[in-house]
């Protein structure tokens, strides 16, 4: 499987990218290295495709990672170190092993309050702001799961009025079959792997909506060909024969954008715009949340979490109705709330109140580190993405990443919760590859 970087990583944006290119005598060198990081970067995924299991998949990127401190390929690969970080459920490492970070720039609007905007829950004002558009446009960060944890809760409200068509960049079109079956499996894409993107495909399905893969398929040699191709097959798949269809797209960062450069040609959005000039909302979700180190956070962020401290996910809305955005290619921007952490997990994890902690111990690892903790509706196959999963870890096996520490219980067995809707499950404790240790089944009231 092709996996396309979904931004542009330039000096200045990554954590470590300003002490990487002062290390490196000339922009060239630097470029010259990054280049050589991806092709490294690229065969080691690659080889590690080749393990069977995704814990033991993780594991050997992990021992990869560990092996090669340099600045370059710790930019790359930190990134594809955080996707499967989060496929495990780690996703406080996730955030931390490659962070963007979200400084001032100066085509940024002033800061809400300025010009009359209040604070409105994401959740209700969203909906509210979609009623008179065709297209309701939604990004993420691809390691950062909470990116797309609204969006989960999101698409009940949507669906009511009448956006019918759900269209996610991961999605694979060799997997026919998943409108039918109602839940993704391994071959359903990449990023569905992890849990929050399946729950969010899965809802989508069990909600109703025509689900719509739409990635480029071609060899494109250009961002602007695989842009276009993406808009073109969302173009074929809906639009030709229903051109007033209501949808969801979501994709990562700036494939959203309605206006400006992207990548030196035109986003996905603007390409979709113009074989459909269809009305669009679209909704940032990559630039105001808690980064690993809150000195990368936005100002304008560090200032309205100070200020209104909320609890779950804002936007900004004036008395008029219309929303705010921190850059005008987008058409509003979603703060989220500081991340809070039970036992090690995020409590955002309750995707706006749709699931409940479920405490689970590691007796059924029966003493065998690491071990990978499963769930699964009980009514889907043992092919399906978990509801949820998360990695249960003791000191000696826990392996630093650049001064990241996985998750580890400092005595005894270790618990953790996994967040699940009410339900029947099967769990599973999973070590090696896929060796499976034990299974139960659950029941969350």
């Amino acid at each position: 499987m092709t996996i396309h970087r979904s931004t542009a990583f330039g000096c200045g944006i990554w954590l470590a990218c300003a002490s990487a290119a002062v290390n490196a005598q000339s922009a060239a060198e630097w470029r010259a290295q990054q280049t050589a990081a991806e092709t490294k970067a690229d065969r080691i995924m690659a080889e590690a495709g080749h393990h069977k299991g995704l814990l033991s998949q993780y594991m050997s990127m992990r021992q990869a990672y560990a092996g090669d401190d340099s600045p370059a390929f710790r930019l790359i690969f930190g990134q594809y170190i955080g996707w499967y970080l989060s496929f495990l459920g780690d996703y406080p490492l996730a955030m931390k092993s490659f962070s963007i970070a979200q400084p001032a720039q100066p085509g940024d609007n002033p800061p809400p309050p300025e010009n009359g905007y209040t604070a409105r829950p994401a959740l209700n004002a969203i909906p509210d702001l979609a009623k008179d558009y065709q297209i309701v446009l939604l990004n993420e960060a691809h390691n950062v799961a909470l990116t797309r944890s609204l969006t989960v809760p999101l698409l009940s409200r949507l669906y009511a009025q009448g956006f019918h068509y759900f269209a996610a960049e991961t999605l694979s079109q060799s997997d026919t079959s998943l409108q039918t079956r109602g839940y993704p499996v391994v071959d359903s894409g990449f990023y569905t792997q992890e849990p929050v993107y399946g729950e969010m495909v899965r809802t989508a399905l069990k909600l109703g909506f025509k689900v719509i893969a739409y990635e480029a398929t071609s060899n494109t040699t250009t961002a602007d060909e695989r842009e276009a191709e993406q808009a073109h097959h969302l173009y074929e798949s809906v639009f030709k024969h229903d051109p007033n269809a209501r949808m969801v797209i979501n994709a990562g960062y700036d494939h959203i954008v309605k206006s400006g450069s992207y990548l030196g040609g035109e986003s996905m959005a603007e390409h979709l715009y113009k074989l459909t000039s269809a009305s669009m909302l679209a909704v940032d979700q990559t630039a105001m949340y808690p980064h690993p180190s809150s000195q990368n956070d936005h100002p304008y962020y560090t200032a309205e979490m100070k200020q209104l401290q909320p609890a779950a996910p804002i936007v900004f809305v004036d008395a008029k109705g219309k929303p705010w955005s921190l850059r005008s290619a987008y058409d509003v921007t979603v703060f989220f709330p500081p991340e809070q952490l039970e036992r090690e997990r995020p409590t955002w994890l309750t995707l706006g109140g749709l699931r409940h902690p479920h405490l689970v111990s590691a007796d059924g690892c029966h003493g065998h580190y690491a071990c990978l903790v499963e769930a699964r509706y009980s009514n889907e196959g043992p092919d399906a993405i978990p509801a949820d999963r998360m990695l249960l870890d003791l000191p000696p096996m826990t392996v630093s990443i650049s001064g990241l520490a996985a998750y580890s219980s400092t005595q005894g067995v270790p618990t953790g919760y996994l967040y699940l809707r009410p339900g029947s499950y099967q769990l599973s404790f999973v070590v090696g590859g896929d060796k499976v240790l034990h299974k139960e089944t659950i029941v969350v009231p």
